[in-house]
Parts: C-alpha cells; structure tokens; sequence
C-alpha cells in the first residue's frame, strides 16, 4: 500500500512541476505585460515551493516506514536507495534555488548584491530543472517497484 501511495504522489509531483515549468509560467509571460507576469510566476514559485517542502518530506517518510518494513519482514534493505536520495537531492533543490535564491534576486532586482538578476535567474532554473529531474526519476523507480 506504501509503495503505491509512493509512486501515486511522485507522480502527481512530476507533472506539478511540468505543469509550472511548460504551462503556467510560459503562458503567463505570454499573455500578462512583464510585471504582472513576473508577479504571478513568483507567486507560483512560492506555492511550489510550499508543496515540494511537502511532498519531499512525505516521500522520504514513506521511503523510511517502506524500507523499515522491509527489514521485519526479513528482507535486506539498503539505508540510502534511490527512492531516498531523490526526494532529499530535490528537497535540496527547493531550499537552495527557492529559499536561498530568491532573496538575492530581489535584492539584484533593486540594484544591490553581487550577482545580476539574470545570473541568479540562471541558476534558479538549474535547480528547478534539476529538482524537476529528481522527481521525474522518483516517479520512474517507485512506479516500477510498485507495480
């Protein structure tokens, strides 16, 4: 029951984030003028943000209660497997690119910090992606253990 409920909410995780990444900001950006548009992607930003802090945290809980399963039944289990790393590589992910980036973003957006908007900007996206990755493999691997 575990491992489906697992591979059910790494799902539905992956295609949240493809969701925002090829939808929701790009439309955004093609419909609204600049500043509105930039305003509702942060908005969206912060809600992902919210909901991969969630999800990782529900996922390495599962992981844990599976794995601990696992061992009573007499099974080997590893202590650091993939279904573990991944939510914790894309929980990184979130706080460095979210939490960690966001604040010097807006600080280069009003004129201060060390790095240009479009810099950070940059490496937003490559934890975004990265993050997006994670979970894509996350849902991979527990769907095929799951069925």
């Amino acid at each position: 029951m575990f491992s489906k409920l697992q591979a059910l909410l790494a799902a539905l995780w992956g295609g949240f984030l493809l969701c925002v990444a090829f939808a929701a900001a790009p439309s955004a950006f093609a419909v609204l003028e600049r500043a509105q548009a930039g305003a509702f992607v942060g908005r969206l930003f912060s809600v992902d943000a919210q909901v991969s802090l969630a999800a990782a945290l529900i996922l390495m809980l599962l992981e844990r209660r599976i794995a601990r399963d696992a061992v009573e039944a007499g099974a080997a289990s590893q202590v650091f497997s993939a279904r573990l790393l991944l939510p914790a590589a894309a929980l990184f992910c979130t706080i460095a690119g979210y939490y960690g980036l966001q604040p010097m973003m807006a600080d280069a957006k009003a004129g201060h910090g060390v790095a240009s908007f479009a810099a950070l900007h940059g490496v937003s996206l490559v934890f975004f992606g990265l993050k997006g990755l994670a979970v894509l493999a996350l849902a991979w691997i527990t769907q095929r253990r799951s069925s």
